[in-house]
């Protein structure tokens, strides 16, 4: 499960963001005008690295999609995918990146879609302590079964292919999508892959992200 502090962030995450998008190849959009659709999270076994899975518009109807990784120190190695740091009132400094360089933002996101399991499950903790269960914004499942095997995507190279960034080794690829096709909203995976897909307002099985074996 995820455990939300109610706390301050500064900057916010949309702040980082809004600085971060303007250099990115599929973002056409107005960085001033970042509006959010939601979000979901998936858990770190480790407990170590916070995952969420941001969705947004940018002043037109355009979704975009940047998963985010967060942890308690730079990522390994991972310079060209830092989006910013931010100050967290419960957790200190955090370093947040373009979860797709992040080791275990790939993991969690193969296992996901390789098993067809779904976001992690919303809990808000108070300044007391007592934490209550919230609705994830946006819902997401994988469309594999339980008995498939998860590909090893921990050594990989992370391209730019169209508006996917797609992270491959060579026995799997993993994309991110980063533009949101209502069009492929609830279509059939082609043959030799598997899907992440999200619901939101009157969205159903919008596709996130893939995973090709």
């Amino acid at each position: 499960m995820s455990i939300i502090h109610r706390t301050t962030l500064t900057p916010s995450k949309y702040e980082l963001l809004a600085a971060w998008l303007p250099a990115q190849p599929w973002f056409s959009g107005d960085p001033a005008r970042l509006e959010a659709i939601g979000a979901y999270r998936f858990d770190d076994p480790e407990g170590a690295v916070g995952v969420e899975g941001h969705l947004f518009t940018a002043g037109d109807d355009t979704v975009y999609h940047v998963p985010l990784s967060y942890r308690g120190a730079p990522l390994e190695a991972g310079e060209e995918f830092l989006v910013g740091t931010m100050e967290h009132g419960v957790l200190g400094t955090r370093w947040a990146s373009d979860a797709i360089g992040d080791p275990v933002f790939r993991a969690v996101l193969a296992s996901t879609i390789a098993h067809g399991g779904t976001g992690s499950r919303e809990f808000v903790q108070d300044a007391e302590g007592a934490e209550s269960e919230r609705d994830p914004s946006v819902r997401v499942a994988g469309t594999g079964v339980a008995a498939a095997e998860v590909p090893e995507l921990w050594a990989v190279e992370v391209q730019q292919r169209g508006t996917s960034t797609v992270a491959e080794s060579e026995f799997a690829a993993l994309a991110v999508l980063r533009v949101v096709d209502r069009a492929a909203d609830g279509a059939a995976d082609p043959v030799g892959t598997q899907s992440l897909r999200g619901a939101w307002g009157d969205r159903i099985g919008a596709l996130l992200a893939t995973l090709t074996v």
